[in-house]
Formats: structure tokens, C-alpha cells, sequence
């Protein structure tokens, strides 16, 4: 299952040249990973509460082309694999045919402490069941 989510180019999004701040396309693709997650049945709030957290390990981005004030981008995420204690995603901004930013982001299931942690098996099974 590819995800996707859209969002606008807002002025603040931009820096002085007119065109998205690069930083902001990490904030772009953290609220895409969020709505993915929460579309698969994760509910971050109990994982957290069961003392869990899903952290970010490793980003590997491309800023391919630049998107600019009022475009309306297309945030596809999907999944890459699925490890032991962690899931790594392919995550790709667009507007229209246009590829602009692509990430390679690596999750890792943490506990309150830090430590790595196993994925629990019904998040496991989440994740297999949309992975196709």
C-alpha cells in the first residue's frame, strides 16, 4: 500500500528565494509518516503508553527539484521493509508529475529509556497486512 497525503506550500513553508525552506520538507514528510501510521490502526498514544515509541534512526534524502509558494504536494509513503526492531520507509514529494524530494527513513522501535525493542507482533501484522 503507497499512502498519500497532501499538503500546500504555505508562505512560511519558504525561504527568501520563493522557494520550501529544505528543512521543511523533513516536517512535510513526519506529518505524511504520522497520518501512514495512523491509517495502518497504530495508535502512537498507547504505544507510547505501553512505554514505546517509534523514533526516527537514519533519514537519507534527495532534493530533486524545488517546490514553491501555493504548490499543492503529494507525500507517498510507503513501506520498504520491515525488520526486526525496525521499518524502513521510502517516502517521495511531488507536485503533479514532478518528483521533488525523496527520503529513505529508517523507524526504531525505542523504549521510554532509549533501548531498542522488538516490534510488537500486532504491529508486525499491521504493517505485512498493508504491505502489499
Amino acid at each position: 500500500m503507497i499512502h498519500h497525503w497532501q499538503i500546500r506550500v504555505y508562505y512560511e513553508d519558504t525561504d527568501l528565494a520563493g522557494i520550501v525552506y529544505y528543512a521543511n520538507y523533513f516536517k512535510f514528510i513526519e506529518r505524511a509518516r504520522s497520518e501512514y501510521i495512523r491509517e495502518l490502526g497504530i495508535d502512537q498514544r498507547q504505544l507510547k503508553a505501553a512505554g514505546m515509541v517509534f523514533a526516527v534512526r537514519r533519514v537519507e534524502a534527495d532534493f530533486l527539484s524545488p517546490a514553491r509558494f501555493d504548490d499543492l504536494l503529494d507525500v507517498e509513503t510507503g513501506l520498504a521493509r520491515l525488520g526486526g526492531a525496525s521499518v524502513n520507509l521510502e517516502q517521495t514529494v511531488s507536485s503533479g508529475a514532478t518528483r521533488l524530494f525523496h527520503a529513505r527513513v529508517r523507524l526504531a522501535v525505542l523504549s521510554e529509556s532509549g533501548r531498542p525493542l522488538p516490534i510488537p507482533a500486532d504491529i508486525r501484522q499491521k504493517f505485512q497486512i498493508h504491505a502489499s
